[in-house]
């Protein structure tokens, strides 16, 4: 069984999902985001009063008030396999208000893999599944251009969230065109 609950942000209506203990988070979606709750395996029971829920709600609301809370102050468990656990582990150690390449990040997972290389392309497909948005920072990975593209959340969605974190923006650029917008 799977638990979940909304918060109202900044970006829209977020829906948290944690586990049958309520220990562990293991979603957080922007309302109309691609791939919304498809890690989770069964339906969600709406349950607000559960203490990860509290601990997500004010996690965010340091988050989006400048207050550059840690990661660790939570106990997430997404689901995915290992080749995806180990991207979102990658995406974990992304500086607040940096942004790394899809190239890097495959580039880390060749190494982490014992393989001389990487298809960003598959890095990419990880990152666009991350069923944690906003903790887990995948709107700070950007295409080797400066593309602010692949963002399940939207392009719109990632430039916001990348101002709040006062990225340097001069280099970046929304995409006219493509499948990832």
């Amino acid at each position: 069984m799977y638990y979940s609950t909304t918060y109202s942000s900044p970006v829209g209506i977020i829906t948290l999902a944690c586990d049958s203990d309520g220990d562990n988070l293991v979603g957080l979606w922007i309302e109309g985001q691609k791939y919304h709750s498809d890690a989770i395996p069964e339906a969600m029971t709406e349950n607000g009063d559960i203490p990860i829920f509290d601990a997500a709600k004010k996690w965010l609301g340091g988050y989006f008030a400048d207050e550059r809370p840690d990661i660790s102050e939570l106990r997430l468990a997404p689901i995915g396999g290992r080749f995806r656990q180990g991207v979102w582990n990658i995406l974990c150690e992304i500086p607040y208000g940096e942004v790394i390449t899809y190239g890097a990040i495959a580039k880390k997972m060749a190494a982490k893999m014992n393989k001389e290389s990487m298809s960003s392309q598959a890095v990419g497909g990880a990152v666009g599944h991350n069923p944690i948005s906003i903790i887990i920072p995948c709107h700070r990975v950007v295409g080797s251009s400066g593309s602010l593209t692949g963002y399940a959340g939207g392009v719109a969605t990632k430039t916001k969230l990348l101002e709040l974190e006062g990225v340097d923006m001069s280099s970046l650029f929304a995409p006219k065109k493509g499948t990832a917008l």
